[in-house]
């Protein structure tokens, strides 16, 4: 081909010198993006293989827009513990051969963690997934075939930790219930704070809401009705969590989301300045220890609130924000409602084995599967 099609691919698959006058490696997922634009040339011409490269550099711009914050956190984790295996291994960081991926699952649940100790075989599962994305997106080829094996031997260890009798999982984290929201609502006093406090916690259970659900709430997006409230849930991480929430008039009134939320509205727009009553306004302000509305809660602040709420309140179980979503489903009033129904209440897709495992009974007796047989 005689042509060159110059592209942002093509500075970063050619070694500059560093600071230090060395040679950079060379990226290879850039070269591979390179050899790629140059097939396309000499199929269709350079111009079409310009547009194709444009449009290439547009979904990946896409697709880093639409990954949510945590998946990159974990990606970057992930990826970290990954360089760690190699370092101890001695193996090449971006080779991804079958041989490495089991040695790594095995380091893993061995001995990976800082601290000597092995992983929990679900901390793991996470930690291959993720850094085969990783070797990915560094261009390193990783088979499926090669990736299947190293989960067969992640999963074929962990029956083994099993059978010896070690359990690393910390289990399920109890939910909210209804006896602990009454705790909570009777602990919160009649305060602009309090009055957040009380107003945070039911609407969140009612929604099933995470940390940075009510933490991304603007006041216009929570809208009065005849019948309740309509919450416009905007920062879910998927089409299923991205919904308008509708919560109703609870039967008890000290434990009614839809009180709570005017009590809560009214006494902001009375004591504290009119701009945070206004729709473009956060729905829940930070408020420091005098009073003072200090700007929107961010999820590590919701997530302290809810501890600290709790505690104030004595609940056997300190709260974290994580225990208003998974609280409402296996409550008895939601699990008398159809399961479809649940799951775009709270933001699940349809039929999701993470909402099957919340609506599991601890005690499993109730809905056991032999009861009544003989």
């Amino acid at each position: 081909m005689t042509d060159t099609v110059e592209t942002a691919a093509d500075a970063s698959a050619v070694a500059e010198p560093d600071g230090a006058g060395a040679p950079l490696p060379p990226d290879p997922a850039a070269a591979e993006r390179q050899a790629l634009i140059e097939r396309w040339a000499d199929r269709h011409g350079v111009d079409a293989a310009r547009r194709l490269a444009e449009a290439e550099d547009l979904a990946d711009a896409v697709a880093k827009e639409i990954t949510p914050d945590n998946t990159v956190d974990t990606y970057i984790k992930s990826w970290r513990v990954w360089q760690r295996f190699s370092a101890f291994a001695r193996l090449p960081e971006l080779e991804g051969s079958r041989g490495a991926l089991v040695a790594f699952v095995t380091w893993m649940l061995r001995e990976g963690q800082q601290n000597g100790t092995g992983y929990a075989p679900s901390s793991a599962s996470t930690h291959l997934a993720a850094t085969v994305v990783g070797l990915r997106e560094r261009g390193v080829q990783v088979s499926g075939d090669d990736q299947a094996a190293a989960r067969a031997a992640l999963e074929g260890l962990a029956v083994k930790l099993l059978q010896n009798g070690e359990r690393r999982s910390r289990g399920q984290a109890v939910g909210a219930d209804i006896d602990g929201l009454r705790a909570l609502a009777r602990a919160c006093p009649d305060t602009l704070t309090g009055d957040r406090d009380k107003a945070l916690t039911l609407t969140g259970f009612h929604y099933a809401s995470r940390s940075q659900d009510p933490a991304g709430l603007l006041a216009g997006d929570v809208t009065l009705h005849p019948r309740g409230l309509v919450v416009a849930v905007l920062t879910g991480k998927t089409k299923h969590s991205v919904r308008n929430a509708k919560i109703t008039h609870a039967t008890d009134p000290d434990i009614c989301p839809v009180r709570a939320w005017t009590a809560y509205r009214a006494r902001l727009a009375a004591e504290a300045d009119p701009r945070w009553s206004r729709p473009d306004a956060p729905a829940f302000v930070g408020i420091d220890r005098w009073g003072h509305v200090i700007g929107g809660m961010g999820p590590d602040s919701v997530t302290r609130a809810i501890k600290r709420i709790s505690q104030r309140a004595k609940v056997p179980v300190h709260w974290t924000g994580h225990y208003l979503r998974i609280g409402w489903p296996p409550s008895d009033g939601a699990r008398a409602k159809d399961g479809i129904a649940i799951a775009d209440q709270g933001g699940w897709a349809r039929h999701s084995r993470s909402l099957l495992g919340y609506m599991q009974r601890e005690d499993d007796w109730d809905d056991n599967a032999s009861g009544g047989l003989t």
